[in-house]
């Protein structure tokens, strides 16, 4: 058996030359896509860190809303109170707004101090004039919502504008009166809009919640680029289907289970998987961030159709 011979370095071909090295930059004239080799003596710079350098001494991420105010919509719903537990878990103060003003004083009464209710309908710039009066808050979630489901050829006026006002005009609204009292105190903030994957697809049936929703997205970036000079961020999260007692039965339905078995991960979304884009927007952590928009579905709007 012969031995294999020495490994022979590449010779160049007709028409091409080496890459030349200039004092602080690499060139690569006279090089095609498949001559591209390593450079000698190139120094591979770590990538930069992925968040900022606010760390404890074990590592983690601070996302701690120690001092901070939230203001937070629709608390008196699902996703409304979990997004209250988790920024008063954070150290925040937490004012919980809603129409059902029972439902927010219990919360504020379980999670004890630094809580607190107040009563706030959307569609009444006088209500919410009221309901943000008093300390400027630092973080605005814009959760409040409805849906009413009807084909497109049933639905009636009155099912869009109320579906409008609340999802896309209330938002707007509310943001406006927070944002003005941020700038005028000169204090910066957060501004989290609670968007859905239905404002980036589409489902039979839900025509004004998905036009409200999109437009809740395009209003977030909108706001972002007109309110960074007050040092206001705003930003969105678009979560995808939550299983609550509300979509229980649908979703035990064949119909709903072929739904599910859509979503890459094979299951409906918790409140707890939006903690983390939640407390990234609302913190520090988040910082450089604005006009962002969080999808947390599982991968469903992303699913091949």
């Amino acid at each position: 058996m012969s031995r294999p011979g020495p490994i022979q370095a590449p010779s160049r071909r007709a028409g091409t030359s080496r890459p030349r090295l200039r004092a602080g930059r690499p060139s690569w004239r006279g090089s095609r896509p498949d001559d591209l080799r390593p450079l000698a003596g190139l120094t591979i710079r770590p990538p930069p860190p992925i968040f900022p350098r606010r760390c404890t001494a074990g590592g983690s991420i601070v996302f701690s809303l120690e001092g901070r105010r939230a203001f937070v919509t629709g608390a008196s719903g699902l996703l409304g109170g979990h997004f209250a537990r988790v920024l008063h878990g954070a150290g925040a103060e937490v004012v919980l707004a809603a129409r059902r003003i029972e439902a927010c004083e219990a919360l504020a009464a379980e999670l004890g101090s630094r809580a607190s209710a107040v009563r706030l309908d959307v569609q009444d710039e006088a209500s919410i004039a009221a309901a943000l009066d008093g300390p400027v808050c630092d973080i605005l979630v814009n959760n409040a919502g409805i849906a009413a489901t009807r084909p497109f050829l049933e639905q009636t006026a009155e099912d869009w504008d109320q579906v409008v006002d609340v999802n896309l005009r209330g938002a707007f609204f509310v943001a406006q009166a927070a944002a003005k009292r941020m700038a005028a105190a000169r204090s910066g903030g957060s501004i989290i809009n609670i968007a859905s994957i239905l404002g980036l697809r589409v489902i039979s049936g839900v025509a004004g919640y998905t036009s409200a929703k999109a437009g809740l997205i395009q209003l977030t970036r909108q706001m972002a680029v007109e309110l960074a000079r007050h040092s206001i961020r705003v930003n969105a999260i678009a979560p995808g289907y939550v299983a609550s007692d509300l979509n229980a039965e649908f979703f035990a339905s064949e119909g709903g289970q072929a739904m599910i078995r859509r979503i890459p991960q094979r299951r409906l979304g918790r409140p707890e998987d939006l903690d983390g884009a939640l407390l990234l927007l609302a913190s520090a952590a988040g910082a450089h961030m604005t006009g962002s928009v969080i999808t947390v579905d599982g991968g469903h709007s992303i699913n091949p159709i």
